[in-house]
């Protein structure tokens, strides 16, 4: 089948960019889902490649797929709900034996879960931060060292995580257990808080071909006065607007290149060790030696076009020298050559 005949299908998440719900509380339902002008670039993106169909991530999904039979599947869905929601749409495609981007259900489902991501890269020696998860604030074990983040064990996109989740007592801990089980409805992951700077890492590729962009770097010196050193939902979707642009990001990172070569060997560690595929964003943060942990790993990395939102995976494109589209295009032949597709003359 020649290019300008195959089909793209994007299967889209429609959601809305999380919003301050009241003075007091903030509504982070949504966080995870894209905006309709995220969604609509990558579906421009991918024209290029020849004709792209939408088909949204919901309970219609695989009789939608099924009916469609797209050449290959641009997969960005974040899913609905569980601890498994982002495997749903690369299981369908591997049912229906559909190719598709990006990395398989079994890594969805690990990366979704901290804990279980934490313990493969326990197994494999990549450094990450000490933790315990519980199901309720009488689990809580006294067994780390304070200060400890609290976040629930499967969101993303800072999905609660937020002020409150930098804990400096064992009080306040068990207190943000009970709010994260009680708003979640899930287990809450205790983590030691390192006091090092931060980075995140994308990757683009897979074995042979696979890299690390230019590394971006967060400053929590612009945060607002008092605030912790933390990127949770107040720092993401609050304090930092597309009309204000927080400036917390550097890109590319200013570290000396000692500290650079580690990071960047971390970081494709831990995409290899999760066995990640095609792109994926992976998140460090070092300790008081200077010692690069891996705090999360991305496989399903944001991508809104907008430079002045701050997302970070088309901020390292960017500054790699790859448009918007370039880097739509890239993680498309990534995977269309696991496929041995074809999608360009």
């Amino acid at each position: 089948m020649s290019p300008q005949q195959t089909q793209r299908s994007v299967a889209a998440k429609n959601g809305k960019r999380a919003t301050r719900a009241d003075g007091h509380r903030f509504d982070d339902m949504y966080a995870e889902w894209d905006d309709e002008e995220t969604i609509a670039a990558i579906e421009r993106a991918l024209s290029a490649a020849g004709e792209v169909v939408r088909l949204e991530a919901n309970a219609d999904f695989p009789f939608q797929l099924r009916d469609t039979q797209p050449d290959i599947v641009f997969n960005f869905a974040e899913g609905i709900g569980g601890a498994s929601r982002e495997s749903f749409v690369p299981a369908f495609c591997e049912f229906w034996g559909i190719p598709y981007t990006g990395s398989d259900p079994l890594t969805l489902g690990i990366c979704l879960d901290k804990a279980r991501t934490k313990e493969t890269l326990s197994h494999h020696g990549i450094p990450t931060p000490e933790f315990q998860v519980v199901e309720c604030p009488d689990d809580v074990q006294r067994t780390l060292p304070l200060p400890v983040i609290v976040k629930p064990l499967h969101e993303g996109s800072s999905k609660g995580i937020t002020q409150r989740s930098f804990c400096t007592t064992w009080r306040e801990a068990r207190d943000e257990v009970a709010r994260v089980v009680e708003r979640y409805r899930e287990p809450a992951i205790i983590e030691e808080f390192l006091d090092g700077r931060e980075f995140t890492v994308a990757v683009l590729g897979n074995d042979g071909d696979g890299r690390t962009l230019p590394i971006v770097e967060l400053d929590y010196s612009t945060l607002p006065g008092g605030a912790q050193p933390l990127y949770g939902f107040e720092a993401k979707w609050v304090w930092d607007r597309p009309q204000k642009p927080l400036d917390i990001f550097q890109c590319p990172a200013r570290c000396e290149p000692e500290l650079q070569r580690r990071i960047e060997e971390i970081a494709m560690a831990a995409f290899r060790s999760l066995r990640c595929r095609d792109w994926g964003r992976i998140d460090v943060r070092c300790d008081r030696t200077g010692t690069p942990h891996i705090i999360e790993v991305n496989p399903i990395p944001g991508v809104i076009p907008d430079p002045a939102a701050n997302s970070c995976y088309p901020k390292a494109a960017r500054a790699a020298g790859f448009s918007f589209d370039d880097v739509i295009l890239k993680v498309l032949a990534a995977a269309a050559a696991r496929y041995d597709l074809r999608v360009f003359d």
